[in-house]
């Protein structure tokens, strides 16, 4: 089956989760700002355990040449948007959660399921490379602007949980160390919950705002646009012109993935980091539904582009 098709199904499914969180809100099981606590769990806990199960594989050239081109793809696109991105956010007067809305793309909860639905588990690996370059960022520079800090404290940074599991995974991968199965089940059972879960914190909060408001705000349709149109393409220029496909037998697939983690909408972490350190997470979330509605449609257009351009 076509790999667009396929994609706007998995979205189809995610987008559903989205609306079980806004039923159980509206019906009066919980509450919106019972979400919280959901978000706390998916950042301390999920993540980590979807970091540490990716780097579960066999230890293989091939591998490594895969995940070394995938490190320099995520560092290279991320790097480039992070300062195009800022650019461009003064000349727009973009606040902090629109820039980060904008940059941050929901990889850390939709590539493990999409790729997985797409490609298959062997190679969630090489999105999760993705993930690990795109933590560092959310852990600094995102973490900063949303909560408001005038500088870095370099202690929580490092000695954050998710750092910590990308340290760990790595480690595990290259001295070859395989965990034991009922643990590494473990893992695989708790991080396959990412998906599910964020998009029932999304749900929830947007059962507690005010639909017309939203529906009616001009800014979040423009917010969408640079996340969901404006990024993907300049994400496109950048794999097409540094030819880093051509290194490896599987780097178009590689690209692919890299190229899935961008395009997907803005990341519900930032909603989730809007909540614990009291920002606006109902726009936060706002812009979240409404690029993950929109990536429906704009996410198989731009496969479909990498397809013929790649």
């Amino acid at each position: 089956m076509n790999i667009s098709i396929l994609l706007m199904e998995q979205i189809i499914q995610l987008f559903l989760m989205i609306f079980m969180g806004y039923l159980i809100v509206k019906v009066g099981l919980v509450k919106d700002e019972d979400s919280k606590v959901l978000s706390k769990i998916i950042l301390y806990l999920i993540i980590p355990c979807v970091i540490i199960n990716a780097f579960q594989v066999d230890y293989t050239m091939d591998t490594v040449k895969g995940l070394l081109l995938a490190l320099a793809a995520s560092v290279m696109t991320q790097v480039l948007l992070l300062i195009i991105i800022s650019i461009a956010g003064k000349l727009l007067h973009l606040n902090e959660v629109e820039i980060a809305s904008v940059y941050y793309s929901n990889s850390g909860n939709l590539i493990v399921p999409i790729v997985t639905f797409i490609l298959g588990q062997d190679w969630v690996l090489y999105g999760c490379v993705f993930m690990s370059v795109q933590l560092i960022f959310l852990w600094t520079h995102c973490k900063k602007i949303i909560s408001r800090q005038s500088s870095y404290d370099w202690k929580k940074i490092v000695l954050n949980i998710n750092m910590i599991s990308i340290f760990i995974g790595v480690v595990l991968f290259f001295a070859k160390i395989h965990l034991p199965e009922i643990i590494n089940n473990t893992l695989g059972s708790v991080g396959s919950m990412i998906g599910p879960a964020s998009m029932i914190v999304t749900g929830m909060l947007f059962a507690g705002m005010n639909l017309k408001q939203i529906f009616a705000d001009k800014r979040v349709y423009f917010v969408s646009f640079l996340r969901l149109i404006a990024v993907p393409l300049l994400a496109l220029v950048m794999i097409k012109i540094s030819h880093l496909a051509m290194f490896s037998a599987d780097g178009n697939k590689i690209m692919l993935i890299v190229f899935l983690a961008i395009i997907t909408p803005s990341a519900s972490t930032i909603t989730q980091m809007c909540q614990v350190y009291g920002n606006d997470s109902r726009y936060a979330s706002a812009i979240n539904v409404m690029t993950t509605l929109f990536s429906i449609i704009t996410m198989p257009l731009m496969v479909m582009l990498f397809e013929a351009v790649i």
